[in-house]
């Protein structure tokens, strides 16, 4: 315990300069400023602007030139004037540590929640590249989840990358805490983007519970912050999942959502004079989602693995905006949440017909992916046959299939809405009798 006290005690020891890089500003416009004198300074580095009537407040270089450099401040610029000192700060990194388990923490590494937090010991940059390709792992065995839905017929394994795709108010908050409670992982990583500020609390204590949150690293900023806080939530919450993964642990990355990390980065670009050309998101933003996305998934040798779940709000349930079709190609599996589904009364309110788990076949035996085939085929029998069977315009004996499918779709539909106490063979023997036409439970 001394050994562990002494070591945050070193780490933030090592966090003090005993020399300070300043320079100054010389010009300040709209929404941007331009400070002189910071030699020897990078793209992307931090700076501390102190106005001298008006607190601090963070910044980020967007560009470089000779006769000065174009600063993104994190905060307003009123109490701004020329002259105030600008100080440099170097590339942003996190310093994540065990003891940030249960906590609640700002891009930054700064505690939210009220109380102490020490640094870790090694302190890790933000933005770093992926685990080389041809050194990764196979994705792992399938994962117990706690939903049954995806213990049998959208199965995901340690290691996989799933998008889940969702509009406003279909349920998407729910079933990221039932994951996050009921996945097999070491470790879960949340990173909250852009969240609405009431939202968090409740969060935390009624959706992802106590138990939840013992083995959970929350990484949260709020809508009214500054593009450049939002957009490093992403990446802050990926280097704590880094942190984890290479001590040998599987973790479980949740990010809510790469829409609001596209949004935010749009912002920043467009600062920076990047031009929109992307039905108005920069060019920038598929790589920097593919960047972000490789960086999850199987490690290398003794390391873990990240297993993860970004979100995409989608308006309108359009799966060809931007964001979506991007993401939708980098990932292993999309789950697609439907309105209509959700506005019956059944959650999780997840369209199986439009959502893919690329993990099949290889994640279920010979008879479990039967069991899966012929889901699939009775829900899609029923599907094409919806609008005749609830106008009364169905004749029974005209298709075999529709005909078995109006039988077990009751059961089915309600075995997709089920939590899993058990184990995903229990699922299985559940999912088994429903397409037999017995009682969804046994």
């Amino acid at each position: 315990m001394a050994g562990t006290v002494f070591d945050g005690l070193r780490a933030e020891i090592r966090t003090i300069r005993p020399r300070r890089r300043i320079g100054r500003v010389a010009e300040v416009g709209r929404g941007t400023l331009r400070a002189t004198g910071l030699d020897h300074a990078a793209l992307g580095d931090r700076v501390r602007i102190a106005p001298a009537a008006a607190p601090a407040v963070g910044g980020e270089l967007l560009r470089l030139a000779p006769d000065g450099h174009i600063v993104l401040p994190d905060g307003t610029l009123e109490g701004v004037a020329i002259g105030d000192a600008v100080e440099l700060l170097g590339q942003p990194e996190v310093a994540p540590d065990d003891s940030w388990l249960g906590r609640i923490v700002d891009p930054f590494g700064a505690p939210l929640d009220g109380r102490p937090l020490m640094r870790g010991l090694t302190p890790r940059a933000l933005r770093q590249a992926a685990p080389p390709a041809a050194e990764r792992r196979l994705l792992g065995e399938r994962l117990e989840t706690g939903v049954a839905l995806f213990n049998t017929l959208l199965p995901i394994v340690r290691g996989q990358r799933i998008g889940l795709f969702a509009g406003s108010g279909v349920g998407k908050t729910t079933l990221l805490g039932k994951l996050a409670r009921g996945v097999a992982a070491d470790v879960v990583v949340i990173a909250l983007v852009g969240e609405r500020g009431r939202e968090l609390r409740e969060f935390v204590e009624k959706v992802l519970g106590p138990e939840g949150l013992a083995r959970a690293v929350l990484v949260v900023a709020t809508s009214d912050q500054s593009p450049l806080i939002r957009r490093q939530t992403a990446w802050t919450a990926m280097a704590v999942a880094e942190h984890f993964r290479d001590q040998g642990r599987h973790v479980l990355l949740l990010a809510d959502s790469i829409t609001r990390f596209a949004e935010a980065h749009r912002e920043v670009a467009l600062a920076a004079g990047e031009e929109a050309s992307l039905r108005g998101y920069p060019s920038s933003v598929a790589h920097m989602i593919m960047a972000l996305a490789e960086r999850a998934g199987p490690g290398c040798g003794d390391s873990g693995d990240i297993t993860a779940l970004f979100t995409v709000l989608v308006a309108g349930s359009d799966m060809d905006e931007p964001i979506a079709d991007i993401l939708r190609g980098v990932l292993d599996g999309h789950v697609v949440m439907d309105r209509a589904i959700a506005e019956r009364g059944r959650y999780p309110a997840v369209d199986l017909l439009r959502s893919v788990s690329r993990s099949l076949p290889d994640a279920a035996s010979e008879e479990e992916n039967r069991l899966i085939g012929e889901a699939r085929r009775l829900l899609g029998a029923y599907d094409r046959a919806e609008m005749m069977i609830q106008a009364g315009l169905y004749v029974v004996g005209s298709d075999p299939l529709v005909d078995r499918a109006i039988r077990v779709w009751p059961a089915l539909d309600a075995f997709l809405a089920e939590d899993e106490e058990g184990k995903t063979a229990d699922s299985f023997a559940r999912l088994s009798a429903c397409l037999e036409g017995r009682m969804h439970r046994v």
